[in-house]
């Protein structure tokens, strides 16, 4: 349904005018017209990871409409945005932490699948240039080692709303989760492509 697709549209472009840092090309996790302001000004892993990963499922679907070209390369461009910015930020070990420029947070482990996945899909559908192959190699690397012998992926943070300090999210506790488990499937069924 065509006015189905036009709010897609509508929703990513506001998502990004109001979320994206402009300083970075990252994605503050919240935004609040009651003062104008991203609350902590948190550059939430998981929250720019949903955007990694769906962004390059969602252009997937504009693939053959040239009607929506331009909105597909506008889309593309905040992907390699982002993505440079998560190459400059990602740890030795291959994942994010929770907090993606403060290395003082944990490491976490859903954000770096869904990471890996996005980037790995997005430069075999040739949407991102293919050096940011490796870092989505070095992430699937990092997350492998972050799952236990019964397939339990760790280091997952639990659910997250959107705090007024980064202190919060440092508090977050870490545990299994679902969708820590999910992202990981889909981070392998991608990484296993090749």
């Amino acid at each position: 349904k065509e006015d189905y697709i036009q709010e897609s549209v509508r929703q990513f472009l506001v998502h990004i005018k109001y979320l994206s840092d402009v300083k970075t090309g990252l994605f503050f996790h919240g935004w609040t017209f009651h003062g104008d302001h991203h609350f902590a000004n948190a550059l939430w892993g998981r929250g720019n990871s949903w955007y990694t990963s769906g962004l390059v499922d969602y252009v997937e679907c504009l693939d053959g409409r040239p009607d929506m070209d331009g909105f597909r390369e506008f889309l593309l461009s905040t992907l390699l945005r982002q993505v440079e910015a998560l190459e400059k930020y990602q740890d030795d070990s291959g994942l994010w932490h929770t907090i993606l420029d403060d290395s003082d947070s944990y490491l976490e482990t859903s954000a770096s699948c869904a990471f890996a996945y996005g980037i790995l899909k997005a430069v075999r559908k040739g949407y991102l240039p293919a050096r940011f192959a490796l870092v989505g190699e070095k992430a699937v690397k990092g997350v492998l080692n972050c799952i236990t012998d019964d397939g339990t992926v760790t280091g997952v943070s639990y659910g997250t709303p959107v705090f007024s300090t980064i202190q919060a999210y440092k508090d977050v506790p870490i545990c299994a989760m679902p969708y820590g488990q999910s992202m990981a499937l889909m981070m392998l069924v991608e990484g296993c492509r090749d």
